[in-house]
């Protein structure tokens, strides 16, 4: 029984998601479909690059990850199956896939061209129905990836950005904010222990400075800020009790300095 998972910024109030489902078990009775999220904010790809990169890893192998955040919709952007070790995935050729590419070794990108796996008409707004869901389906009853197109090597790799290490500390971005408000950094747990071990240090962004992580938010006082290693392993700045992001002003792209003494 093979799982498919569906990421979208279609949102709830409409019927887009459900219809998607409707074609996958139409084609594919016997698949469990599990929502990763549809709240990704309305074509913001790299947003939903960074919540597929938190989440794919932990399904079994052989899902079947399909991601939707398209504006490109209808016109010349390719529909793509990126094949890795364990995982197949299903979406747009916009970057979407970003962080798959950046951390996945050994993978193959078909661009999907074969009629037969898609609906016989294809609306030009509504890819998700018309092309990746019939595409899902056909990949969780077992036909093999090379039969949907050709192999290609010219996909559209989207941007991760990376944090850099030097003599006085690292510097970052904020990679993502929540929706709680918190502020996720790209500086990995990893990079910033070694960075910091055995040194005094200061997190800056915007106007505020932190020289401590704290082991979870509420040994923070109400309201006050504080650094946290996430789930995610990133450097995260939150506000116990409310939002960083508003409190700070802070977007993404934002620069992020962890200044070591």
């Amino acid at each position: 029984m093979s799982v498919i998972t569906l990421l979208t910024d279609f949102g709830h109030r409409d019927a887009f998601v459900g219809i998607m489902k409707g074609v996958i078990l139409g084609l594919s009775p016997a698949a469990r479909i599990v929502d990763l999220s549809h709240d990704i904010t309305p074509q913001r790809i790299e947003e939903g690059a960074f919540v597929l990169r938190t989440a794919y890893a932990y399904f079994p192998e052989g899902t079947v990850h399909v991601a939707v955040v398209d504006p490109g919709v209808g016109g010349a952007r390719r529909a793509l199956i990126v094949e890795t070790s364990g995982y197949r995935f299903v979406g747009p050729d916009n970057g979407l896939f970003a962080h798959v590419y950046a951390k996945e070794t050994d993978l193959r990108v078909v661009s999907v061209t074969e009629p037969r796996f898609m609906r016989p008409e294809i609306s030009n707004t509504f890819h998700g129905r018309d092309v990746f869901a019939p595409v899902a389906a056909h990949l969780a009853l077992g036909t093999p990836v090379s039969d949907f197109g050709p192999e290609i090597d010219d996909y559209v790799t989207g941007t991760v950005t990376e944090p850099v290490a030097h003599e006085g500390g690292i510097t970052g971005r904020v990679l993502h904010i929540d929706r709680y408000g918190n502020i996720i950094t790209d500086i990995g747990d990893s990079l910033f222990l070694e960075k910091t071990r055995k040194k005094r240090f200061r997190v800056r962004l915007a106007d505020l400075a932190l020289d401590r992580v704290s082991p979870s938010y509420d040994e923070a006082a109400a309201g006050a800020s504080l650094a946290i290693l996430d789930s995610a392993g990133l450097l995260e700045i939150a506000v116990n009790g409310g939002s960083a992001a508003e409190t700070l002003g802070v977007s993404t792209g934002d620069r992020v300095d962890v200044e070591v003494e």
